[in-house]
């Protein structure tokens, strides 16, 4: 299985983690990532990336079957709004294709909120950065790779 450069960071930082491979994986949702893991899917997270009025990017992890709620996700950042950015712009800006973003390893650091739902979590799931890799590790050693922000952020039901 090849090394993505999620994978080599969590090891050169030493952070156990679990590393899914998902063949075929490409058009899959979150939400059948998550059941074909045979995983709950609410320790399954998504990874968003979006811009705000002032141009700062700001990115965000929900729950696979949850929406991000924008005016929370702004509040959380203290911006007066923010909006997803375009699909054509993820690849330049992180280094990451749509379907295979993950908050660690991106070209440049940007501010990372985490819903707060993770923490109910000994682990949880998100990509690896690469279409159908996925990786498992706990909210305590996010913390060590990338700065996060835990914070409501998604609709509520």
């Amino acid at each position: 299985m090849e090394k993505t450069n999620v994978i080599r960071i969590l090891e050169s930082k030493k952070i156990q983690h679990g590393d899914y491979c998902l063949d075929g994986a490409e058009g899959l949702s979150g939400a059948e990532i998550a059941q074909t893991l045979n995983q709950d899917i609410e320790r399954v997270f998504k990874t968003l990336v979006t811009v705000a009025k002032s141009g700062n990017h700001y990115v965000f992890m929900v729950p696979v079957a949850k929406e991000l709620d924008l005016k929370k996700a702004a509040a959380a950042v203290k911006e007066k709004n923010i909006e997803m950015i375009k699909s054509k712009e993820l690849l330049p800006l992180t280094g990451y294709v749509h379907g295979g973003c993950s908050p660690i390893g991106m070209k440049k650091a940007f501010t990372t909120v985490i819903d707060c739902a993770a923490f109910n979590y000994d682990r949880i799931i998100f990509s690896a950065g690469k279409i159908g890799r996925q990786v498992e590790i706990s909210v305590g050693d996010l913390t060590k790779v990338i700065k996060i922000i835990g914070a409501d952020i998604v609709k509520a039901d």
